[in-house]
This record gives structure tokens, sequence and C-alpha cells, in this order.
């Protein structure tokens, strides 16, 4: 997975992929998703991106399954 910011049009791009692009889908105005001939997510744009997904602070978190 790979985030792309673009500081001048404040848009980020959340790509899960390398898939070729066969649709893409508005969920609201400011977040689009793009899905493979499978309907498999390839990536995600979010416009006005500071506010929409608060990037000011992004963090990764791996969660492993416990052991009990």
């Amino acid at each position: 997975m790979r985030i792309k910011y673009f500081s001048d049009t404040d848009t980020a791009l959340l790509e899960f992929s390398d898939k070729e692009i066969a649709e893409t889908k508005e969920i609201n105005e400011n977040i689009y998703i793009d899905l493979d001939r499978e309907g498999n997510l390839v990536s995600m744009t979010i416009e006005h991106a500071m506010k929409q997904a608060n990037l000011a602070e992004l963090s990764y978190h791996l969660m492993e399954k416990s052991i009990v």
C-alpha cells in the first residue's frame, strides 16, 4: 500500500494494488474508489484530504492475532 499526498490540490491517493483500473465509483463528492475488472479495490482518492481524512496525523498498526 502506498499513500501519496498532493499538497497543491490537498488530495490523497491511497494505492492498494498495481492492477489496471476498470471502473471509478464516486462515494461522495470528496471520495472516489477505483476497481479492477473483478471489482477489487485498486485505489482511493480523497479530495480535501486534510479535513476529510485528518492526514496531519497518520499511523500504521499491524494487529497480530493473539494466541491464548
